[in-house]
């Protein structure tokens, strides 16, 4: 006896896009999207479909103007359902994987400063290995001392005197973190002009670095209360509670960076040595020994509670689309667990340094602790020296004309 059609199937598609109906089915079935839902999808591709059959089109012709037209005509046509672009985002995403969309126009360059900003962002990611987001924020920065300067395009006429003036500028209407942070860009963009040729000399060091006083908190973790708040308040008889409960135990435990549980892959754990391979800043990858409670918490999400797809993150949404979270989407975890538990909301960084902190406390070297934060100098491991008061206060002078009592 044959299996019953599903309800996707029954909807009826003609057009130009009939062909991918049963690829597309297959692909929202790996999303993880509930029956209903997936017939929603296939209805909006049969529409999409017969409007480019009625205006003599083909799938070549599906251009982000023809997008916009078909749900302008939608919309016209009073329909109350799917009338925003984003509604074709799971199509397009298959049509883009089967190479059968229209080209993207190439990147019109305004300038020969876009052209030289360009190659900066590349220079970046390619050969300084920093985050996308990092790369993004020092080739804004830059942009805006080259506009700052008028120089366009004559970065060759650039002196040590441009650079000291934006600098000047910049500390004028920003906080003290906000102008080091476009010194630390300028300085990278200037070595690179040095490199690449288009300044005769090297003028970052003509980028003097800028000063003043800072809040100078502590290293803050939280308590032992407040983290086994957090991971009682997982619900780990259900599939979100066994995820989120495996991820916070990995922030506590291992001190990983919310990027790094965000990216975390299938192969990246080694079962039978024990160990874990995290991709880390500037990537650089290490090896980290897997303990037995967070390879249990692991194990019971890939097992009980990871939804069956075809995606590599161990990490992922439970709901459809299904998808890898991001590192915006650990934070968000762990901040809907601080509410859940009745704590201070904090991110996940404040999870890291819970690990380093309880290091500190029980006198773990700081070579060790470096090792265990990945950190690629020991200065940066340095700030946690300042969490053990007591051990500083037996290693300190007596303030100069001060009291000895």
């Amino acid at each position: 006896m044959a299996e019953p059609a599903s309800r996707a199937s029954r909807v009826l598609v003609s057009g130009p896009l009939a062909p991918f109906v049963a690829g597309f089915e297959l692909k929202l079935a790996e999303a993880g999207y509930a029956p209903g839902s997936a017939v929603t999808q296939v209805r909006l591709l049969a529409h999409l479909s017969r409007w480019l059959s009625a205006n003599h089109l083909e799938v070549i012709d599906l251009t982000d103007r023809r997008i916009d037209e078909f749900f302008e005509a939608r919309r016209a046509r009073n329909c109350t359902w799917c009338v925003s672009p984003e509604a074709l985002q799971p199509l397009l995403a298959l049509l883009s994987e089967l190479n059968v969309l229209p080209a993207s126009a190439p990147l019109v360059v305004g300038s020969a400063a876009d052209v030289v900003l360009a190659e900066f962002h590349r220079y970046l990611l390619d050969e300084r290995g920093l985050a996308a987001t990092t790369a993004c924020a020092y080739v804004y920065r830059a942009r805006r001392f080259v506009d700052g300067c008028a120089l366009g395009a004559q970065l060759a006429a650039t002196t040590a005197g441009d650079v000291t003036r934006a600098v000047l500028m910049e500390s004028a209407t920003l906080s003290i973190g906000a102008t080091q942070f476009f010194v630390a860009a300028l300085r990278s963009f200037l070595r690179f002009c040095s490199m690449e040729g288009l300044i005769a000399a090297d003028l970052s060091a003509a980028a003097l670095p800028v000063t003043g006083r800072r809040p100078s908190s502590l290293p803050r973790g939280i308590s032992s209360s407040d983290a086994k708040a957090l991971l009682n308040s997982c619900d780990r008889g259900e599939n979100v509670g066994r995820r989120d409960y495996a991820m916070i135990v990995m922030l506590l435990r291992l001190g990983l960076r919310a990027t790094e549980v965000a990216t975390l892959k299938l192969d990246d754990l080694d079962w039978r040595a024990a160990e874990v391979v995290v991709h880390g800043k500037g990537r650089r990858d290490g090896r980290l020994p897997l303990p037995v409670d967070v390879g249990e918490a692991i194990a019971a999400w890939l097992q009980h509670g990871r939804p069956k797809t075809t995606s590599r993150e161990v990490f992922l949404s439970v709901q459809a689309p299904i998808m890898a979270l991001g590192r915006g989407g650990v934070g968000a975890i762990v901040r809907s667990a601080c509410v859940r538990a009745g704590v201070p909301q904090v991110g996940p960084h404040r999870l890291r340094h819970t690990m380093a902190t309880e290091m500190v406390n029980i006198g773990v070297p700081l070579a060790e602790i470096s090792q265990v934060l990945r950190h690629r100098s020991l200065s940066s491991t340095a700030i946690y020296a300042r969490v053990d008061l007591e051990g500083l206060r037996r290693i300190s002078r007596p303030w100069p004309g001060g009291s000895d009592s």
